[in-house]
């Protein structure tokens, strides 16, 4: 979009000149909303990287943090990037944003991040995400049938878990001397963010519903979705405690109870659907839910330093 404007300088008479943004102004709010979208999330990852080198008891390294969170963000970012019909009620802030700048930015994210776990041998577990979130997006298209992941019945948050789960462990675990504990936390996070997503699905039941998406709260109704993650939360948790009191992970009481503690909260807190979520209500999911990482490293820090 452009506008004509008069501009007069002195001295050298009247000229006119074609005034072009980059963006109209509209798409530039949508276009930054679309990029800060995912910063949250992909924070949380990192973090979730050197919590998994902590529970493994490998020595963490920051670069391979910090290259998770930019593929993390990559992906996310590219998924909100991509049209859906349930996007248009769910994210409707987004809409107008520009493709090819946040195509760009996710690709240059990708590429560093990937480009850094490279260096170690990690480029198949930089990419696993990157193919499944393909395939969760735009789905598989085989003669006249189209397999697509994020239309099914607990298929998604099953995808989400396993795929996430498994890039987490994967680079803590990397070289790590236990293969068990590494086991363990592909099992622990992966079980942790198949109810993470699950508790996001209540938020956009509206949008789901209306699109035609079998979530799980959406196909089981609320009451017993929500019984379904909370069992499967407290199961997740037992398993980390019985490994820990085993030696087979490290000993990390503070991410044990705090992840117990934020789960439940969240659980309580954020499985009913509301029809627009307060600025108040959305703050406090971001923060017990995406900020969990977050909170355990600093509490970790904190009682290291009083000890």
């Amino acid at each position: 979009m452009s506008s004509n404007s008069t501009l007069k300088l002195p001295g050298f008479g009247v000229r006119n000149y074609e005034q072009k943004s980059f963006l109209p102004h509209t798409d530039l709010i949508a276009t930054f909303n679309l990029l800060k979208s995912s910063v949250l999330v992909s924070v949380s990852g990192a973090l979730r990287i050197y919590i998994a080198f902590l529970l493994i008891q490998a020595q963490y390294i920051v670069l391979h943090c910090i290259a998770g969170g930019l593929i993390i963000y990559s992906v996310y970012t590219l998924d909100r990037a991509m049209d859906s019909e349930e996007d248009a009620v769910n994210r409707a802030e987004l809409r107008g944003a520009s493709k090819k700048f946040t195509l760009f930015i996710c690709l240059v994210c990708f590429v560093a991040g990937a480009f850094i776990l490279a260096s170690d041998g990690l480029l198949t577990i930089a990419f696993l995400p990157l193919v499944t979130g393909y395939l969760y997006t735009k789905g598989l298209v085989i003669g006249n049938l189209k397999i697509k992941l994020k239309g099914g019945m607990g298929i998604k948050n099953t995808v989400v878990g396993l795929t996430w789960g498994a890039f987490i462990a994967g680079i803590a675990g990397h070289s790590a001397q236990s293969s068990t504990a590494t086991l363990i936390v592909f099992l622990f996070f992966g079980m942790k963010l198949f109810v993470n997503s699950t508790i996001y699905d209540f938020k956009d039941i509206k949008g789901d519903s209306l699109a035609g998406i079998n979530t799980l709260p959406v196909s089981l109704g609320e009451s017993r979705t929500r019984k379904f993650i909370f069992c499967m939360h407290i199961t997740s948790h037992f398993i980390l405690l019985f490994y820990l009191l085993k030696g087979t992970i490290g000993f990390e009481p503070i991410i044990l109870f705090y992840s117990l503690i934020a789960g439940i909260v969240s659980i309580l807190s954020f499985t009913r659907s509301v029809d627009t979520e307060s600025s108040k209500r959305r703050a406090k999911r971001l923060f017990v839910v995406d900020g969990e990482s977050g909170s355990i490293v600093g509490l970790r820090a904190i009682s290291g330093l009083i000890a």
